[in-house]
């Protein structure tokens, strides 16, 4: 299992959830895990997915997710579950 968070910031729109899970889907990328809120207007998701089943490099995944990010106006982060562990301990 090759585990990956995807965090996705930004104004809430028709079709965030869909344009990213569509993607993730396209490319044989497992959903694990989701949690997403809406606060004052502004959409915050983050995603546990496993790249075990995607043919893509993380880099390549990860600049294409932040394309589609700049397409629907929000950012989009993806980072190795490790890396992310060690960014956000205490």
């Amino acid at each position: 299992m090759k585990k990956v968070i995807i965090t996705v910031i930004g104004k809430d729109t028709v079709g965030i959830i869909a344009k990213v899970c569509t993607y993730l889907a396209g490319n044989q990328i497992n959903i694990l895990d989701i949690s997403q809120t809406i606060v004052a207007g502004y959409f915050n998701m983050m995603m546990v997915v496993d790249l075990a089943g995607s043919l893509k490099p993380i880099q390549d995944i990860s600049r294409e997710l932040s394309q589609i990010g700049d397409e629907i106006g929000v950012q989009i982060k993806c980072q190795r579950e490790e890396i992310f562990e060690e960014m956000h301990r205490i």
